[in-house]
């Protein structure tokens, strides 16, 4: 029986429909999908970001350690080694039969001050390699420690005020802060001709707010080869990996401030 047109007109609004439909649901799927695979390829450009950035740090650290078993290696070389050289000689004179009995006291004498500052520098290189009383008391003790040395030295004055208690469980990842604050005190006396020094550190709920200002010579910030030279390079891994941020504020002449934020309470 042939259709009638309406009936035709029906089928071809039915057959209209469904192509409309067939096509929204082809646009919808090629739209989740391209809108998926851009999803996913940012993931993986993400992910390879941060192994990257990971790869950087390791790189980082493994620069600074070496830098660090150089200074040792030559510490030891330049204040312990020769030191000993220098009283395994006098040891060797002593054996001599005409020296007298003043050259042998006063050999006697050149020996016990070489091997006491051997001690000494030996003491100095261990303390250096980690702080005891970081090792036994944690961070805290440590910076007190730290801030003393300096401002009994009277070469630059150091404020430091705390309200953070620290996890001893995580001294590992605390003994980056310390090693940063070291970085930090040594440029500011040698490189920023600095007179004194305010060390902060708070707390807000997981992160640790530490803010150090000196008063020094500055520098500016957007000229890259002096920033790295001040060892911000070192203190740039450590940052990252404590997972922290840092900025640097300073102006020539307007000495400089630190702000980091580390989330290891």
């Amino acid at each position: 029986m042939p259709l009638g047109n309406e009936e035709i007109k029906i089928a071809q609004t039915i057959i209209a429909v469904a192509l409309a439909f067939l096509s929204i649901a082809l646009v919808m799927i090629l739209f989740f999908y391209f809108s998926r695979k851009k999803i996913v390829q940012k993931e993986i450009e993400k992910r390879e970001l941060e192994v990257n950035h990971q790869k950087e740090l390791l790189h980082s650290v493994l620069v600074t350690q070496e830098a660090e078993r150089k200074r040792i290696a030559q510490d030891l070389h330049d204040d312990i080694s020769s030191k000993l050289n220098v009283v395994a000689l006098h040891t060797h004179l002593l054996s001599t039969p005409d020296i007298t009995d003043l050259e042998r006291t006063e050999i006697m004498q050149q020996i016990s001050d070489l091997t006491g500052k051997a001690l000494e520098n030996s003491r100095r290189i261990a303390h250096d390699l980690l702080p005891p009383v970081f090792e036994r008391f944690g961070l805290h003790a440590g910076i007190e420690e730290l801030v003393l040395e300096f401002n009994t030295s009277k070469t630059m004055q150091v404020t430091y005020t705390n309200s953070v208690k620290f996890d001893e469980a995580k001294n590992d990842k605390l003994l980056h802060v310390f090693r940063i604050l070291q970085e930090l005190l040594n440029n500011s006396l040698r490189h920023g001709k600095a007179t004194q020094v305010q060390i902060i550190m708070t707390q807000q709920n997981d992160q640790i707010q530490l803010q150090y200002t000196d008063n020094g010579i500055g520098f500016e910030v957007h000229d890259s080869s002096k920033h790295r030279g001040l060892g911000l390079k070192n203190i740039e891994s450590r940052v990252g990996i404590l997972n922290g941020t840092f900025q640097v504020e300073s102006q020539s002449g307007q000495g400089v401030q630190y702000n980091f934020n580390f989330s290891i309470v």
